[in-house]
């Protein structure tokens, strides 16, 4: 990696694994030569199957996290790491650790929170045919539900500043953690990009942890909870059109009959029309309170993140004619320089 950063920048890279023992000592080697001086981070999540001994023979530092789960062990890498960039990939193989200067090189010239290596020909190929159907259909759900922000939701090869890894209120268990950093970033409007990388397959003897059916339903819950907390307003403004529809469906015989004939014959159905409406409005007046809610959290949210410290003069000081100095940083070195003079 290019001297000029790997000397001014503190980089993690931070590996969940979950019986990843025939790839994982490979892959931390990968990290070690492509960033020379970043620590490699294994977090094993109860393996049995010498994932964290093939992961310290090979150099990394191994932790453990007991709660089954990649959203656990993602929760608590970003507590406990301290770092200026933090690099997350799988430890299976899949993602090329050569690819992490770029990604680190993108992040810093474009000034982004959040650099996303989407996977070329993913959904092509996803391993199953059912991986590569929900991949298409989960991201095309993203895009109406979020956003535009990104292609490829479940990536797993992302590069984080610390302001989005200290500000990213992890709350999933599983493998909805991808989706709920996707949401966070669209949520705050952070700036993010995606950069197109080439998507390798597991070797022989790594097998996925992923299931077609399980956690894809785990995902769709995920999609529904995120849109509850983040559009509160679209959430139960559908939810209450689907009410009144049923309530017009009870209502319009009723109605047709009581303008034929000036009698309420079916009193009961009458009731239950008028209940179903009554839901209906108390479920869109709730939306609506809630939005109100939702967009404070949401300034809070970007309020705790601008708290945070960007980048400190240090990280350009010496840096490559690629990454563009900005001019605030170039004030603070000017006015140190001629204090030092002085």
């Amino acid at each position: 990696m290019d001297e000029a950063i790997s000397s001014d920048l503190e980089i993690a890279v931070l590996l969940p694994c979950y019986n990843e023992a025939t790839t994982i000592a490979s892959v931390v080697r990968g990290f070690r030569e492509a960033l020379p001086t970043a620590k490699v981070y294994v977090y094993d999540n109860n393996s049995t199957d010498g994932t964290a001994l093939q992961a310290m023979l090979a150099g990394a530092h191994v932790m453990r996290e007991r709660r089954q789960g990649k959203g656990y062990v993602v929760r608590r890498m970003f507590a406990d790491i301290e770092a200026d960039i933090y690099i997350m990939a799988d430890g299976d193989g899949t993602y090329a650790p050569s690819d992490a200067e770029e990604l680190i090189r993108t992040m810093l010239t474009e000034r982004a929170d959040m650099v996303v290596g989407t996977r070329r020909g993913v959904h092509d190929d996803a391993g199953r045919q059912g991986h590569a159907a929900g991949n298409r259909l989960f991201n095309i759900l993203y895009r109406s539900m979020f956003g535009r922000d990104f292609t490829d939701i479940f990536s797993g090869y992302r590069v984080f500043s610390r302001r989005f890894v200290k500000s990213f209120p992890a709350v999933s268990g599983g493998f909805e953690i991808e989706t709920e950093m996707s949401v966070h970033a669209s949520r705050l409007k952070l700036p993010v990009i995606e950069l197109e990388l080439d998507y390798g397959r597991r070797p022989e003897g790594s097998h996925s942890k992923l299931s077609t059916y399980r956690d894809g339903a785990k995902i769709l819950w995920m999609f529904a909870m995120l849109m509850k907390e983040t559009r509160p307003f679209a959430f139960f403004g559908i939810i209450s059109a689907a009410i009144f529809g049923v309530s017009l469906a009870f209502m319009a015989p009723v109605l047709t009959e009581y303008f034929e004939t000036g009698l309420v014959s079916r009193m009961p159905t009458w009731m239950l029309s008028m209940s179903l409406l009554m839901v209906s409005l108390l479920v869109f007046t709730a939306g609506i309170i809630l939005d109100s809610v939702s967009r404070g959290r949401a300034e809070q949210l970007r309020i705790h993140y601008m708290g945070l410290h960007a980048r400190p003069p240090r990280f350009y000081r010496d840096a490559p004619a690629f990454v563009k100095v900005p001019d605030d940083v170039v004030e603070t070195e000017n006015k140190r320089s001629g204090a030092s003079a002085a």
